[in-house]
């Protein structure tokens, strides 16, 4: 499923609406990565949204 395994980011629905307004349903995705992360000195996969890992690159 797509969400975020450090934040819980996850598919949003919303609508479209052009300029007839007539609106019809859409989804906001996460933009994803699956990237490896060290934790407690192992190497873990994990798939995490692209905030995080700004996030992550900046704390460590």
């Amino acid at each position: 499923m797509a969400v975020c395994e450090s934040c819980g980011k996850k598919t949003t629905f919303g609508r479209s609406v052009p300029w007839s307004k007539k609106s019809t349903k859409r989804q906001f995705k996460p933009n994803l990565q699956k990237v490896s992360v060290y934790k407690d000195g192992r190497k873990i996969r994990k798939t995490m949204c692209t905030r995080c890992l700004r996030t992550l690159v900046k704390t460590a």
